[in-house]
Order: structure tokens, then C-alpha cells, then sequence
């Protein structure tokens, strides 16, 4: 069963061995609940992380990553290619995030931070990586929902501006106004030595 997407195109875009994502995408736009499997396991820790630093509610994080990942299934047929995957999945997931913080009007905190470093590399790097990534998430705490997506999109997903662009739905310029604001209240509450990474 087709949903959407031409045949022809699918074919085209998922016979590239660069496109394993898009190959991806063409499957489960056909209904293939293995290649749906794969994506959400390829998505998870990433979409979580995102999620949780845009929402800073680590207890609705999981339900808007369903959600995120429920409208993938059901509109893979949409993917067009004009993005990549990953950004077509960001926007997603940034859609239902601004959705879900505008039906819970609690205070948003971050109690999980300390858990969301990267378990890539060696407990030296962790270590220093992980005192940079508390500081930073803490730090974004206190920007908007729109920018701490921005700061996160560019430092946690190496997003360039005009992906993050695609992923807000917003005009390139704005994306770079949002980070100019985000980075300029960073620089005051961070610490000296943080400041070079920005």
C-alpha cells in the first residue's frame, strides 16, 4: 500500500546508498512496521534529549516523542525529500513540543540534566563534557521555549541554520536573531571558561 508519495520518486530517492534514511522513510510510508522499529530506535535518545531541553519536563518528554513518532508513521507517505530526514523528524517533534507546553502551564524544571550526556566516549571526556552540558542546559533553563530549541538544534544536533529554519517553520534571518538573543544571555550567566564554546 502507497501513502503519498509517487512510486517513482520513493524508488529514485531510496536507490541512492547514501539515503539509508530515506530508504527508510519510503518503508515505512508503505506500511513496514521493522523499518518503523528502526527509526524510532535511531530517533529515541536523540529526540528525548531535544524534547527534554526544549520542554524541561522530563515526565511529558516520552509522551510527545510518541506523538512525534506516531505522526511519522502515519505521514511518512509526506516526506518529500526537500529536507532530510532528520529535519523533517525535528519539526515534528518541535511542533508537538510547542503543543504540549502550551496544555501544561506548571513551572518547568530540569531534574534530569546530570542523565543526558552522551555515554559515546571515555569517562575522562564524559566527565568534562558532562560538567559543560549541565552548566549549558541549566543556563538555557532560562531562555524561551524558541530559543533553547535554536541552542539546541546548532550545539547538541549540529543543525545548521537554514535545517533549524525548516525544523522552527520560521524565516532564516529569525533563526539567527533567536541565537544572537540566546547566545548573549548565555554569555552573562555562564561561567568564563564556557564561553569559548559558544
Amino acid at each position: 500500500m502507497t501513502r503519498g508519495w509517487a512510486v517513482g520518486q520513493r524508488r529514485e530517492l531510496a536507490s541512492s546508498p547514501a539515503n539509508g534514511e530515506v530508504r527508510l522513510i519510503a518503508r515505512v510510508a508503505n506500511g513496514d512496521l521493522r523499518a518503523f522499529e528502526e527509526l524510532y530506535r535511531s530517533y529515541h535518545q536523540r529526540l528525548t534529549r531535544f524534547i527534554v531541553n526544549m520542554i524541561h519536563r522530563p515526565h511529558v518528554a516520552e509522551e510527545v516523542l510518541n506523538d512525534t513518532m506516531l505522526v511519522v508513521w502515519r505521514r511518512a507517505g509526506a516526506y518529500d525529500g526537500a529536507s532530510k530526514v532528520s529535519t523533517w523528524i525535528f519539526a515534528i517533534a518541535y511542533r508537538r513540543a510547542l503543543s504540549a507546553m502550551r496544555g501544561h502551564r506548571e513551572p518547568m524544571e530540569d531534574h534530569d540534566a546530570d542523565r543526558r550526556e552522551s555515554q559515546d566516549d571515555g569517562p575522562e571526556r564524559l566527565v568534562g563534557r558532562g560538567m559543560v552540558h549541565r552548566r549549558l542546559v541549566e543556563a538555557m533553563g532560562e531562555l524561551s521555549a524558541d530559543h533553547r530549541a535554536v541552542v539546541d538544534l546548532t550545539y547538541f544536533h549540529e543543525m545548521d541554520y537554514r535545517e533549524i529554519a525548516d525544523v522552527m517553520g520560521c524565516p532564516l534571518d529569525t533563526v539567527k536573531t533567536r541565537m544572537y538573543h540566546a547566545r548573549r544571555h548565555l554569555r552573562r550567566v555562564l561561567p568564563g571558561e564556557l564561553l569559548d564554546w559558544l
